[in-house]
C-alpha cells in the first residue's frame, strides 16, 4: 500500500480531502493515524485511524467510512478558550500593565500519545549528512507496518526517488529522520520510477 503525502482521500461517498501527514509509532514502525485535510480547507485536519484505510493507490487513499463519519473524527488542531480574567491574572503575574485583556482562543496540534507526525519534506540524514527528504511511505496492507520510506533526493533537475527499507532508519529526532546508512550506501539503494504516475 502506497501512502503518498498530498494524495487525494476518498470516502465511500466521494472525495473528502488530501493526505497531509501520517502519525506513526516509531517503536512498532506502524502507521497509527492519517492526517487528512478536509477538502483542502485550512484547519480541517482530522485524525483517521489506519484501520479505516480500505486501500491506497499511488494518488488516492480510499477510506472505509462515509464523509459524515470523517467529519466526526478528532481534529488535529484543537482550540482552547482562555477567558479574559485568566489573561489578566497571567499579565499581572508577568508584571505587564496592559489594561483589561480580551479573551482569546489558542490553537495547538494534538498528536496522540506515542505517535510521531512525519510530514512530506521532512529532512532525511545519512550518517555523514543530509541525504534528501521524505516523499512517501510504503505500508503493508494488513497491519499497517511501514516497510519502506521513499526518499526524494537530488536537486530540481536531477531528482530521484530512492526506496529505503524501514529497518535502515536509526531514529526520529527533532523532526528529522536519521538513517543507519552513509550517503554512498543510500545511493546504492533501489530507485523508484514514479514519474509516469505523478
Amino acid at each position: 500500500m502506497d501512502l503518498r503525502l498530498k494524495a487525494h482521500v476518498e470516502c465511500l461517498d466521494g472525495r473528502t480531502g488530501r493526505l497531509e501527514n501520517i502519525i506513526l509509532n516509531p517503536e512498532t514502525e506502524r502507521v497509527m493515524y492519517l492526517v487528512v485535510r478536509g477538502n483542502d480547507v485550512a484547519n480541517t485536519q482530522r485524525l483517521v485511524p489506519e484501520r479505516m484505510v480500505k486501500e491506497a493507490s499511488h494518488d488516492t487513499v480510499f477510506l472505509s467510512i462515509s464523509k459524515k463519519k470523517f467529519e466526526e473524527m478528532k481534529k488535529l488542531i484543537q482550540e482552547d478558550y482562555i477567558p479574559s480574567d485568566t489573561m489578566l491574572y497571567m499579565a499581572k503575574n508577568a508584571g505587564w500593565n496592559m489594561g483589561t485583556p480580551a479573551a482569546m482562543f489558542v490553537e495547538h496540534v494534538v498528536v496522540p500519545t506515542g505517535g510521531l507526525m512525519v510530514q512530506k519534506g521532512t529532512g532525511v540524514f545519512a550518517t555523514d549528512g543530509h541525504a534528501g527528504r521524505v516523499d512517501e511511505f510504503l505500508v503493508e496492507k494488513k497491519g499497517g507496518r511501514i516497510t519502506h520510506l521513499i526518499l526524494r533526493e537530488g536537486h530540481l533537475w536531477g531528482k530521484k526517488d530512492i526506496s529505503v527499507p524501514v529497518n535502515q532508519i536509526d531514529r526520529y529526532e527533532d523532526g528529522k529522520v536519521y538513517l543507519k546508512l552513509a550517503k554512498d550506501e543510500v545511493e546504492e539503494l533501489p530507485l523508484i520510477d514514479l514519474k509516469g504516475e505523478k
